[in-house]
């Protein structure tokens, strides 16, 4: 049955209020997990699913500033040192980026630029190319094995292409005739939606050419396995294509192939639906990962499309989420973290969570078991 504007409208409205009811709920599970520790004196962790259940996601960090990249390291110990006063740079609005190896990119809307966030050295820098405006207003990226960022630019209306030296090699797309707004990327292909086109464009990677358009053939005008808003897209160790559709409230997977697979999600509030579902990752064991920025939060399927948990919350404390847009999965970067997690949590990959607004802009989550 269809629904009319004004009734989506009260939907909407019904879902935020419900969203809201159950994040409040999950912060006083938190609190309560935490009270002793509070008693204590000791460190606050917080875990989902909150005790008494077994827990599988810890918050661990998160960063807004060059300052936090600092932990311990204070200021006038670096004017000391380089004679002058550092100069911190901070994140704004971020939305997308690309981690592991060391090095966090963020795709700051805010700024209009692509910040490097390097663990090891502890610094934030800008990425800047070689040529002028070569990057106007970042929206995603990608990295791939050699050390290319892949950029997806809101303000070019195309993806712009960077070498390993941050130095300007092309820039793929038409002005005006494609709207792209993610990218992925394997040792020979790029994945790119559009959603002038309504579909994920497969590109051949050393040529750039176009290959073809997910979805394929019929499936375009097919209710069930067609794209209408494809804003986020990701890949799991299979090739497998996961694309979160913005205009149809759910995540369409595809094989390498672009064959129609399943759909994961709905319209709704309860759990497995989403209201306004946005970044989408897939970890090495194909849990999926679901942005709903409506609920500030992530929910987690699994590969039949299941749903499993969800972690964050708008009211979930030092947790918080605020407007979430993006989420990645990052197996390279644990050892940098894993000072943050409860002695007995051993962390087995990271979960990085952009927050548009709030304190927690990149937010570090782990997932892992107790030891």
């Amino acid at each position: 049955m269809k629904t009319g504007p004004a009734q989506i409208l009260k939907n909407i409205a019904a879902k935020l209020l419900a969203l809201a009811l159950v994040a409040g709920l999950a912060a006083g599970c938190a609190s309560t997990a935490n009270h002793s520790a509070e008693k204590d004196k000791g460190p606050k962790y917080i875990f989902y699913p909150a005790a008494p259940d077994e827990p599988h996601v810890q918050f661990l960090t998160s960063f807004e500033t060059e300052k936090d990249l600092r932990k311990g390291m204070h200021d006038s110990f670096m004017t000391y040192l380089t004679g002058q006063q550092p100069r911190l740079l901070m994140i704004v609005k971020p939305y997308g980026g690309h981690v592991g190896g060391g090095k966090f990119y963020v795709c700051d809307t805010g700024q209009g630029a692509v910040l490097k966030m390097d663990l090891a050295a502890q610094r934030m820098s800008v990425v800047t190319p070689d040529m002028t405006s070569a990057i106007q207003n970042p929206l995603n990226m990608a990295v791939d094995a050699n050390g290319w960022l892949y950029v997806v630019d809101m303000g070019r209306q195309q993806l712009v292409v960077l070498d390993d030296k941050e130095h300007f090699v092309t820039a793929i797309g038409e002005k005006g005739k494609t709207k792209p707004m993610d990218v992925a990327v394997t040792p020979d292909r790029i994945y790119l939606s559009d959603i002038t086109s309504h579909s994920v464009h497969v590109l051949d990677k050393a040529t750039r050419k176009n290959l073809f358009d997910i979805p394929r053939d019929a499936d375009g005008t097919n209710w069930q396995r067609r794209l209408f808003q494809p804003i986020n897209i990701a890949l799991d160790t299979q090739g497998r294509l996961y694309v979160s559709d913005f205009g149809a409230y759910r995540v369409q997977v595809y094989d390498a192939d672009g064959k129609y697979l399943r759909s994961i999600g709905e319209q709704g509030s309860n759990f497995g639906q989403f209201v306004r579902n946005k970044g989408v990752a897939v970890d090495r064991s194909n849990i999926v990962y679901v942005v709903d920025t409506a609920g500030d939060m992530v929910q987690m399927f699994n590969e039949e499309g299941r749903v499993l948990m969800w972690f964050g919350g708008a009211k979930a404390g030092a947790a918080s989420m605020e407007l979430p847009a993006k989420v990645l999965v990052d197996y390279d970067d644990v050892p940098w973290f894993q000072k943050f997690a409860a002695p007995d949590f051993q962390v087995e990959h990271l979960l990085i969570v952009m927050n548009q607004f709030g304190p927690h802009k990149v937010a570090v989550y782990g997932f892992g078991h107790k030891k």
